[in-house]
């Protein structure tokens, strides 16, 4: 599998983990806490795969910087947590951050 869909798939499984641990209640109810495990562990694995090709520096920037906003959104559609104003300009650097370092990076992978 392509490196960079191994990284998306980690990311999509640690917005769904992050997203039950919430729903978990401090991990006392069984289905969202194995869901949050499960994730996790789905995220890891994906994610140590895509260090074989992909410089850690790249791998972390992309699968935090997507977490973040992956995870923003979600909040904002589960939970009605509205981002203000710095938090949106902080999303946008996020983003311009991750850009950058996928764009003119010459970071080698070992």
């Amino acid at each position: 599998m392509p490196p960079y869909a191994l990284l998306a798939i980690a990311i999509v499984a640690e917005v769904i983990a992050t997203s039950a641990m919430r729903a978990s209640e401090g991990f006392s109810r069984l289905v969202p806490a194995a869901v949050v495990v499960i994730g996790y562990g789905i995220a890891f694995y994906c994610l140590s795969l895509t260090l074989k090709t992909i410089p850690v520096g790249i791998v972390y920037a992309v699968w935090s910087g997507a977490g973040i906003v992956l995870i923003t959104l979600v909040a904002v559609v589960m939970y009605r947590q509205v981002p203000d104003v710095p938090a949106i300009i902080g999303l946008g650097l996020i983003i311009a951050g991750v850009a950058v370092l996928n764009m003119f990076s010459k970071m080698q992978a070992h």
